[in-house]
């Protein structure tokens, strides 16, 4: 059951007063004003987004959504479609960088299988939500159908919920060979910018490959025809299933007045797709870089 007309009901706006209240404070505080820079400014958000002068960001929560593309038959990554499980098995394991940067940090980690090729597991940490065996090639046609799309967009609102019942902070991040092409079609027409414009190099390793991923991020566009009013068939078309997780996960946190910092181009690409989907979204996104 899609949980989009709930969530659209209690999304609130930034507050106003509490902002207000936590510029008011900082000016109180013994440091030259403005000398913490960014900090400052992402304190007074943060006091927007969870309605209290003074914010909380003691309990934090990654959750990494993976999955697996169709596309990557294209020829758009220089690393072959098995790696996805690869290394989703090692975070699994505690071998990766975001294991150790999450563990520095004191952060819990969270993997989310939304549709790996290859089955991965078993783990306390993981998350299976399994919606396929990866999507379907866009440049052919439609990466999943609308159905699987809403389920993706629930599914990543019902973990993001509870995940906020607990902490104070989400961070996104996401695995997926391929994902950059898709994500850059995302873009390309929710932005109305021309493939060439938002379509980046990803793990494609020379200008060949690069020419490549941009004619097949045109070639998915013109062969799905998605409809940028409607974010779901965006998804739907050109989206991947830990996209559309990622995508719930924005939306579920904005309900619950949780912040979300976003990691690079695929978990902004998913946040662009939630925008188009409520546009009320984005009051809780910080951009991570």
């Amino acid at each position: 059951m899609i949980m989009f007309d709930d969530i659209l009901r209690i999304i609130e706006p930034l507050d106003r007063e509490a902002m207000a209240a936590a510029e008011r404070r900082q000016q109180q505080l013994t440091k030259p004003p403005g000398s913490l820079g960014r900090l400052e400014e992402l304190s007074i958000l943060l006091a927007g987004m969870q309605g209290d002068e003074q914010p909380r960001g003691y309990r934090r929560q990654l959750i990494l959504a993976a999955g697996d593309h169709g596309v990557a038959a294209s020829g758009v990554s220089s690393y072959p479609q098995e790696v996805t499980a690869q290394m989703v098995q090692n975070f699994l394991e505690g071998g990766a960088a975001v294991n150790a940067l999450a563990q520095r940090a004191g952060v819990e980690l969270t993997i989310v299988d939304a549709g790996v090729a290859v089955p991965v597991g078993p783990s306390d940490a993981l998350v299976s939500v399994r919606l396929g065996f990866g999507t379907q090639n866009i440049a052919e046609g439609p990466a999943m159908t609308r159905e699987q799309a809403e389920v993706a967009l629930d599914t990543g609102a019902k973990i993001a919920r509870a995940a906020a019942a607990y902490d104070d902070i989400i961070g996104v991040g996401e695995m997926g060979i391929g994902n950059t092409t898709s994500a850059a079609a995302i873009v390309s027409v929710l932005c109305g910018r021309p493939p060439e414009a938002v379509t980046g190099r990803g793990a494609s390793r020379n200008d060949e490959q690069l020419a490549r991923k941009v004619a097949v991020v045109k070639q998915a566009i013109d062969v799905n025809r998605p409809d940028p009013t409607d974010g779901v068939d965006v998804l739907r078309t050109l989206g991947g299933f830990e996209i559309g997780v990622l995508a719930g996960v924005v939306l579920g946190a904005a309900s619950r007045r949780t912040p979300v910092v976003l990691d690079g181009f695929i978990t902004a690409s998913a946040a662009l797709n939630a925008h188009a989907i409520l546009p009320q979204s984005p009051d809780n996104l910080i951009d991570g870089h």
